[in-house]
């Protein structure tokens, strides 16, 4: 068995670490027979707002179970959870993006604290830029969120994922709390990142979060290709991954503020990142010479009225600019160095009347401005204006929960140098059921949704391929399920749940051939059909004092087919990259300031094509994860200090989430976590 990505300077590190580590623990063993509730307590997560009528419940990751994943990023982290597929191009800086349940990564809205993130260029986010230092919570939900009192934009896709970040929280008459830590580890991984809350008054608080990472992105990895039909081996060799550097900072500010009869929160946040694009591994090409910059800020804000009475107002705003610098060094093509840059502003008002106390009633307005511009000859230069409004009703009577919703979009482009594509109008309800008879701990729930999204900038203007009448991208979607919720004694939880789906996604759009050879163009050629089923559980035990144990399943088996046409050699074959099967199971103990974290991820085979041929096979992977940690009370009696070792891809296997771009084998990470 080999270590391959390793480095000797690695080692070094982890050794001198674990010295550290033991030394440590040593002299606190007998001082400290039990951690003070500086440690032991998790502050309870509220932004991550468990709906008071939730219909659907959604995935979480919260608090210390997030914490002490072995995960760097969100991307990270979705990977536990059940229908969702994770894009991954490999590395620490690497390209990732989150598909769910089949129907493509544009028809997943992703909320930054409530707000949601949006990319008009190509429609995709990626998570792999959002480090999980400075979250506090992670959610998915299928469908939309269990409620009504929100922006139109949270009605408005076919699933979504939230982030939401670190609020301040202080004890025993402390107005300063302070954190620090320091990551280290394979790729030459450096990652220090600190943060600071200060109380301002009893009412307002303000925290500032940053982090910088800088890492060589270099692993060795085995490339090994059989031939398809005999099984003979074509090649076998061990390379080494290149470009895939990165170096990155994040920095954040937040103003809370609760004032009587009112809520108020305030972001800025920026991130810069310089990092290469390793590319595909073809034709024994190794090295490529593509290079991404990014400069990406936004301020937001939320405003959230609640006078005595029957009435809400929740008051949205954003302003956000988007820089992207792309180059092509390769000397066998056509050097490349393009600047884009998109510009948005949002506003929405979400109006929440309480009828009667089982019914609400909300009216949701939402009005948003894009633009983008490039340095490339004859560029579009395409402007977006876009509308929403939705309107909401929630009931809850006796075991019945109902939710029910209509969303209104229009989208109007404008561009400097092309025909303006017709102004687009789109009608989107939802259904929401959930019933639980009396106290019983079981739960049936079920939902009908429509959702669209809107043709990108690249699919309508990208030269010689957009096509600016392409129409939006539709997906109706159809859930039931039940969940059972039991607890007793030394088992505090135990949940289980399971649903049925079925998903159609319509006017697909794709790159299709057209006229002169290599020519291409995007049209609403696709139709795919998507039938799943989900299960997951999950168990808390406290068996002992100071002690506790979690534990968590997830499979999903599920078939997205493409329908398009019967003269396709791949009508009602399985769609590129969605496995048929996939799982996840985690474990999670701790016992007197020690933790033991574990992880699988399964993924089945898979196409890599449309057609489902032996050429296109993709092999099944899987991946174990494991991290150790110890907690210290340290002589202030509200410090603490956090030694984290974790060891990722523990059995080392050689796999591609995208073919031809590797995953790292076996890799390690130290974190050293101060906090007061």
């Amino acid at each position: 068995m080999r270590i391959n990505i390793i480095s000797h300077g690695t080692v070094r590190h982890l050794l001198c670490a674990a010295a550290l580590y033991f030394i440590v623990s040593a002299g606190q063993s007998a001082a400290q027979s039990s951690l003070t509730d500086s440690v032991h307590a998790i502050g309870e997560v509220t932004v991550a707002a468990r709906s008071f009528r939730e219909v659907i419940p959604s995935q979480k990751l919260q608090g210390e179970e997030l914490a002490r994943l072995c995960s760097h990023s969100v991307a990270d982290a979705l990977r536990l959870f059940a229908g969702v597929q994770v894009k991954d191009y490999g590395g620490v800086g690497g390209i990732k993006t989150i598909n769910i349940r089949s129907m493509g990564s544009h028809h997943v809205g992703v909320f930054y604290d409530g707000v949601q993130l949006s990319n008009v260029q190509n429609g995709q986010v990626d998570l792999g830029a959002f480090s999980l230092d400075n979250i506090e919570a992670v959610t998915l939900h299928n469908g939309q969120r269990s409620e009504i009192f929100q922006s139109a934009r949270d009605f408005n896709t076919a699933g979504t994922v939230y982030m939401w970040t670190r609020r301040p929280r202080f004890a025993n008459g402390k107005s300063l709390g302070v954190s620090a830590s320091v990551k280290t580890g394979s790729f030459d991984l450096v990652n220090p990142a600190a943060s600071a809350d200060l109380k301002l008054s009893p009412r307002s608080s303000v925290s500032f979060s940053a982090e910088h990472l800088r890492s060589s992105g270099e692993y060795t990895f085995r490339y090994r290709r059989q031939n398809p039909q005999t099984g003979a081996i074509v090649y076998d060799t061990t390379a080494c991954r290149h470009n895939g550097d990165i170096t990155a900072t994040r920095v954040e500010a937040a103003l809370f503020s609760s004032l009587p009869n009112a809520e108020l929160y305030l972001k800025l946040y920026n991130y810069t990142s310089d990092r290469g694009v390793p590319g595909a591994i073809v034709n024994n090409v190794w090295r490529r010479g593509e290079r991404i910059g990014d400069n990406n800020s936004f301020a937001q804000g939320t405003l959230t009225l609640t006078p005595q009475g029957l009435y809400k107002l929740k008051a949205l705003g954003k302003w956000a600019m988007y820089r992207t610098h792309y180059q092509n060094n390769d000397t066998s093509s056509i050097k490349v160095d393009n600047r884009y840059t998109q510009r948005e502003a949002y506003a929405s008002a979400a109006n929440l009347f309480r009828l009667t106390p089982a019914w609400d009633v909300s009216i949701a307005l939402d009005a948003a401005w894009n633009d983008m511009t490039a340095d490339l000859y004859n560029f579009a230069e395409p402007t977006r204006w876009t509308f929403m409004s939705a309107v909401a009703t929630s009931v809850a009577w006796r075991g019945l929960k109902a939710q029910a919703s209509l969303v209104v979009t229009l989208v109007s482009d404008r561009t400097e140098r092309t025909a303006d594509p017709p102004t687009r109008k789109a009608w989107t309800p939802a259904v929401f059921l959930s019933f639980r008879p009396g106290s019983c701990p079981l739960a049936v729930r079920a939902f009908a949704k429509k959702s669209f999204r809107m043709p990108t900038f690249n699919d309508l203007y990208y030269a010689d391929m957009g096509n600016s009448i392409l129409s939006p991208e539709k997906t109706m979607q159809y859930n039931a399920g039940l969940s059972l919720n039991l607890s007793s004694g030394i088992l505090q939880s135990l949940v289980f749940q399971a649903d049925v789906y079925y998903n159609e996604v319509t006017d697909k759009i794709v790159a299709y051939p057209k006229g002169q050879q290599f020519r291409w163009t995007m049209l609403n050629l696709g139709k795919v059909e998507i039938r799943g089923f989900d299960v997951s559980a999950s168990a808390s035990l406290a068996p002992v004092a100071e002690a506790s144990l979690s534990a968590k399943l997830q499979y999903t088996l599920q078939q997205a087919i493409d329908v398009t046409s019967r003269a396709d050699a791949y009508y009602r074959d399985q769609i590129p990259y969605v496995p048929r099967h996939s799982g996840s199971a985690s474990l999670v103990a701790s016992w007197r300031g020690w933790g033991l974290d574990y992880s699988f991820i399964y993924t089945g085979e898979r196409w890599s094509q449309q057609e489902n041929i032996i050429y296109n096979y993709v092999m099944p992977w899987y991946t174990h994860d494991v991290s150790l940690l110890r907690d210290f009370a340290l002589r202030r009696a509200d410090a603490s200090l956090r030694i984290q070792v974790e060891v990722n891809n523990l059995l080392d296997q050689d796999y591609d989430v995208i073919v031809n771009y590797p995953m790292p084998g076996r890799n390690a990470r130290l974190t050293l976590r101060y906090s007061m």
